[in-house]
């Protein structure tokens, strides 16, 4: 491409003229800064290489630490975080764990060998219950920035930004109630997670509040197992097994999981069971049938999460508290009438 049918697409991107964009290229004076940036901005859009004198310094390394990118929800995350740190002048670092890769902890050594300004933890062992949590404690102690995503420490000095789990699963008991569904199993990964704790208790809540039901009625329609497509398919055999006719699912992986093991007894979603998954991560309104979920607020809180973080980087108190940001019910195909069964 020429440079002149560069300087005309520019042009056109940010809305000025060609001189202008010349202008700011070779750094001349005159521009207002807002009309800099927008040359700026259009340049980075368009994909074209920024002349050297006008490249971002970097303000300092974010650590980004998250469990794993198989399940679409942490790629969503990463996206929103990275970019966001981005667009501030910082370097997000990217880290994420795999069975046989690095730990959380050695994570955090190389990112505090490489002096970063922050780090942000995405559903992390901060949400493990089981976990040891001292190692937090020491990060705020040394007054290094942290933000926790997805979990809650109490006495922990840091902000956290949470989905609300509770509304979360009213939302889908109210949504599969409505529907005139009564035996309406919970499928979720291991019990020692607070996010799973949090499901359930607002699934228990909601269906004691709906449906009249007590603690041993819902003894059975409780399954919780790993989290991913076969802990899904692992708690479906059980609960169809006890009769449900409708699946709340800790996550849109463990939703596919059960899908896949009412088709394998012949069993059509959402005419013979319905199917609610959490996240609505990449992907789900073009699964077979489309997701039926509730949609984390991921760009509200990979912002929140982003700006708390900076704030507390410039020196700057931010609440520690945890805020707490209200899920969506997105309905589409896995969900339907309860149909009674013939005579």
């Amino acid at each position: 491409m020429s440079s002149r049918a560069r300087l005309a697409d520019i042009a056109v991107k940010a809305g000025v003229s060609e001189a202008t964009v010349s202008r700011v290229l070779n750094g001349k004076p005159g521009v207002a800064e807002e009309t800099r940036q927008a040359v700026l901005t259009a340049l980075d859009v368009l994909g074209f290489e920024r002349p050297t004198r006008l490249r971002r310094r970097s303000a300092g390394l974010i650590g980004l630490v998250m469990p794993e990118l198989i399940n679409p929800i942490f790629p969503a995350f990463a996206q929103v975080i990275e970019s966001a740190l981005s667009q501030r002048g910082f370097t997000p670092v990217l880290c994420t764990q795999s069975p046989s890769g690095a730990t959380e902890e050695e994570y955090v050594e190389m990112l505090l060998e490489r002096g970063v300004s922050g780090i942000i933890f995405v559903s992390g062992l901060h949400a493990d219950t089981g976990a040891d949590h001292a190692r937090y404690q020491s990060l705020v102690d040394r007054n290094l920035p942290v933000v926790f995503v997805n979990g809650w420490l109490p006495g922990v000095e840091a902000p956290f930004v949470s989905s609300d789990e509770y509304a979360a699963m009213d939302l889908a008991v109210s949504h599969l109630v409505a529907l005139g569904h009564r035996r309406i199993g919970f499928a979720s990964g291991p019990e020692r997670f607070i996010v799973v704790q949090r499901k359930l208790a607002g699934y228990r809540t909601a269906m004691k509040a709906q449906l009249g039901l007590t603690d041993a009625d819902l003894s059975d329609l409780v399954q919780l197992s790993m989290f991913g497509v076969e802990g899904g398919h692992a708690a479906a055999q059980r609960l169809l097994d006890v009769g449900v006719t409708a699946v709340v699912c800790g996550s849109d992986m463990m939703a596919l999981g059960v899908i896949r093991a009412a088709r394998e007894r012949g069993l059509s979603v959402p005419t013979d069971i319905s199917v609610v998954g959490y996240d609505d991560a990449p992907m789900m309104e073009f699964t077979d049938p489309p997701m039926t979920t509730v949609r984390q607020p991921v760009q509200a809180m990979g912002l929140a999460a982003v700006q708390a973080l900076l704030e507390e980087v410039r020196g700057h108190t931010t609440p520690h508290t945890e805020f707490l940001f209200r899920p969506e019910l997105v309905v589409r195909n896995t969900t339907g009438p309860h149909h009674l069964p013939g005579p």
